[in-house]
């Protein structure tokens, strides 16, 4: 990792009477992939804001490439990126939309071609943004934010829309970036994207900083799972099954309740270790253990475990966002 791109210490923004960010602390390294979670309405949109100077913070400490970021929402040369799906004129072509913004801002003509290159649009660049899917959109987004050599770049559900082909392209993209030593940090409700590409994640829930830290301790902090496991005789590893300590059994052959594509097949509850004495067992009984996948992913349990917002606490944190969105329409910086 390299030095750090983003610190934030104390931040609280309110809306009003609504509280948005309420002392929220977030390190971000060079070099990095940092995701940044929540329900809707946690305060993402409001911190995604204020990396990109849409916004400022009421109160706190946000430090952005070195410099101290304050209210004449000014951030560093080097920020890039964009909130709530990028800016786009739908009458203009891919790549006369680059072209503008780089005469805009004063960027290298060079640019444009590497960027649309970069993710995969150059064959569809002189096509109408207008007639682009939404993963289209998403991808000329990111190349918009790519044109000025980004030190620390900022995106929103960047893999919104995107099909597979286009996933992968996104994601060598970011992942390139990283390498390079660019700070990326990404807003994802898709959990298979923060396993894919972060190294570190913030959850957000209610304006408030629920975790922050490795990838793999989030996935930690889960506990125990539910499992589906499949085998040779699903009768004799469910009776392995109840004689394993901590493990339980959800549904399985014989039980009711459990609507099951096979009889081979039943979902158990317990900890990654008690998981692998359980196989352990399984197979020295002489039995073939077909399959052993979470029902729910370790990260999306942890999330769900660790966000278990109240109603009133959501329709607080959605009012935020509500007016968070509003204020970011008020900068112009964001077309519908």
């Amino acid at each position: 990792m390299g030095s750090r791109a983003v610190r934030v210490r104390g931040i609280r923004k309110d809306f009003g009477n609504v509280i948005a960010l309420d002392g929220v602390d977030i390190d971000v390294d060079a070099g990095s992939v940092h995701g940044l979670v929540g329900p809707n309405g946690a305060g993402k949109t409001t911190l995604l804001g204020m990396l990109l100077g849409l916004s400022f913070p009421d109160s706190g400490e946000l430090e952005i490439l070195g410099r101290t970021v304050g209210r004449d929402l000014a951030v560093p040369d080097g920020v890039a990126g964009f909130v709530d799906g990028p800016g786009l004129y739908p009458a203009l072509t891919a790549r006369k939309n680059l072209r503008s913004l780089a005469t805009l801002r004063g960027y290298a003509a060079s640019s444009v071609e590497d960027a649309l290159g970069q993710v995969g649009l150059l064959e569809v660049a002189d096509d109408p943004v207008g007639g682009f899917s939404l993963g289209m959109r998403q991808r000329l987004g990111l190349a918009a934010a790519l044109l000025g050599d980004p030190r620390l770049l900022v995106l929103d559900e960047p893999a919104n829309g995107l099909d597979p082909a286009g996933k992968r392209q996104v994601h060598r993209v970011i992942g390139s970036l990283a390498e390079a030593g660019v700070a990326v940090i990404i807003s994802s409700h898709r959990m298979d994207d923060l396993a894919a590409l972060c190294s570190d994640v913030t959850l957000l829930s209610a304006g408030r900083v629920v975790f922050s830290g490795p990838l793999g301790k989030l996935a930690a902090e889960s506990g125990d799972l539910d499992y589906r496991l499949v085998s040779s005789d699903g009768a004799r590893a469910r009776e392995v099954a109840a004689r394993t300590s901590g493990i339980s059994i959800v549904s399985g052959p014989g039980m009711t309740g459990g609507a099951l594509a096979s009889d081979a097949a039943l979902v158990v509850r317990g900890s990654v270790p008690a998981m692998d004495e359980l196989i352990s067992r399984i197979v020295g009984t002489g039995l073939a253990v077909r399959e052993l996948s979470p029902v729910t992913p370790p990260l999306e349990a942890a999330f769900l475990a660790l966000t278990g917002n109240t109603a009133d606490a959501a329709d607080a944190a959605d009012a935020a966002d509500a007016a968070d969105a509003d204020i970011i329409d008020a900068t112009g910086e964001r077309m519908r």
